[in-house]
């Protein structure tokens, strides 16, 4: 029986594979029905992107949106280390790492409410090769900034209505980081909040006065206790408060996190509950890489590789929904998934093994 490749089926198999995903992988689990070419066919023709990820997850965002659900805007690096440079796959700054890493930069909006997190709308970093007058080098750049595709992700998520009363974001993204005047404007003019964490080197006002004087101090130059006080930046018009906590690091030693609410009638609770809404997005991440394949594919042109994560981006709001009607979590699934496989190939083992008596 000839079979022809659609997304249903290669989401299905980003989901059962435990190891690279490709087109003769996919051809020999279905016993050839499905041809190396035509998987390569596929992933070609393709129409992933934003727009088309929101058509397959707006159902089921639809069944579990509520005005209190969170938009949490955050990038990750799909890891190619061995992977041919181009434009999508070339090397970026990983701030968890500290250093630079090659592989694909994906940017998104990722909806959480409760424990459900759907990815609403997404951009990959995409540079071209470009030479520096000073130092004569050859690099890959970007045309556009981390924090231009945060306002056109917050656009598109608007756009679509999705129900939602704060955006979170950390201090991470283009300098100077997610949380700063343009991105804080543009959510505030959708009469919505931003939730995001800042670096203690923002500067900022501690009253209106002050403000208008052009007094302006570091964070860190603040004798600031634990919890919440009001502050004033230079472009934007209205007050915010300024949320200082410490934490301890799994080494032991302590850490301070500055967090920045434009919601002023939130106590020093409340901005902290809201803003670790943000950490599940790690979650999200890791779910991508372990239970999706998004990095398990030797595809070798930008639009394969693009078609691919748009692919493992569906597989991933697949297992979230299968998530939800199971009750459980994404790794307990792909869990159940793999043992199921050791089952089979157990009993495979054995057949084999009659053979030899």
């Amino acid at each position: 029986m000839v079979m022809q490749t659609n997304l249903d089926l290669y989401t299905d198999y980003l989901i059962s594979s435990f190891g690279a995903t490709t087109a003769t992988g996919l051809s020999q689990l279905t016993d050839g029905a499905l041809s190396h070419d035509d998987v390569t066919r596929f992933l070609t023709g393709l129409s992933g992107s934003s727009k088309s990820l929101w058509q397959q997850v707006k159902p089921f965002v639809r069944q579990v949106e509520a005005p209190e659900g969170v938009v949490v805007i955050d990038d990750t690096i799909i890891e190619k280390a061995h992977t041919d440079e181009n434009g999508l796959i070339c090397f970026h700054y990983d701030h968890s790492k500290d250093r630079y890493v090659k592989g694909i930069n994906l940017v998104s909006a990722v909806y959480r409410h409760h424990t459900i997190q759907i990815p609403l709308s997404y951009e990959l970093v995409v540079k071209t090769l470009r030479s520096e007058l000073k130092s004569r080098k050859t690099v890959w750049k970007s045309d556009r900034t981390k924090n231009e595709m945060f306002r056109d992700l917050v656009k598109t998520v608007a756009v679509n209505q999705v129900l939602f009363h704060y955006v979170t974001c950390d201090s991470c993204g283009s300098p100077p980081g997610y949380t700063n005047a343009d991105n804080i404007n543009l959510v505030l003019a959708m009469n919505k909040h931003l939730i995001g964490a800042v670096k203690s080197n923002l500067e900022v006002a501690l009253s209106k006065a002050d403000k208008g004087a052009g007094k302006f101090v570091k964070i860190s130059q603040l004798k600031l206790q634990l919890g919440i006080c009001l502050v004033y930046l230079r472009s934007v018009d209205q007050p915010l408060l300024l949320s200082k906590d410490i934490f301890v690091n799994e080494d032991g030693s302590e850490g301070v996190l500055y967090v920045i609410s434009t919601d002023t009638s939130l106590t020093f609770q409340q901005i902290q509950a809201t803003y670790q809404k943000r950490w599940g997005v790690e979650e999200y991440h890791k779910a991508l890489k372990n239970n999706a394949s998004i990095h398990k594919s030797p595809t070798k042109t930008i639009q394969t590789q693009a078609n691919h994560l748009f692919a493992s981006l569906c597989a991933y709001v697949k297992l979230e929904r299968l998530k939800v009607q199971e009750k459980t979590n994404q790794f307990a699934l792909k869990a159940r998934l793999y043992l199921k496989a050791i089952q089979a190939a157990f009993k495979e083992l054995n057949s084999l093994k009659l053979k030899l008596a």
